[in-house]
């Protein structure tokens, strides 16, 4: 199970296409920024994804806390960013981050990354 840590629309939408495309995974999108780490602890996904760059799901907030957490740090998270915010990569890399992809490459990786999950 892969959990969605995002509120982007299109990504969502690019994501459960790929998803039933390739069938056999489950994904949940978690929407709700207080709701991110209890999600999480319930549903204990292979792999969590972030879109770094949603302000209104604070993600670096919840991977770092994620990440401190013994019963969830290793969970697997990748997370996906504009390719020119290095601001951004940069501190989710100090978060723990275990990958970060540029939008584009996420988008050209997507199912490679679903069924890897």
């Amino acid at each position: 199970m892969i959990l969605c840590v995002m509120d982007d629309l299109m990504f969502s939408i690019k994501i459960s296409s790929t998803t039933k495309a390739i069938g056999g995974i489950d994904v949940f999108f978690e929407r709700s920024p207080d709701k991110v780490l209890s999600s999480i602890r319930d549903k204990r996904p292979s792999l969590v994804m972030f879109d770094l760059n949603s302000a209104r799901m604070n993600p670096m907030a919840a991977l770092a806390a994620m990440k401190q957490d013994s019963e969830l740090a290793g969970i697997r998270t990748l997370g996906f960013v504009s390719h020119v915010d290095s601001d951004t990569i940069a501190a989710a890399r100090a978060a723990g981050i275990d990958e970060v992809l540029a939008r584009s490459a996420f988008s050209a990786q997507l199912g490679r990354i679903l069924t890897g999950a």
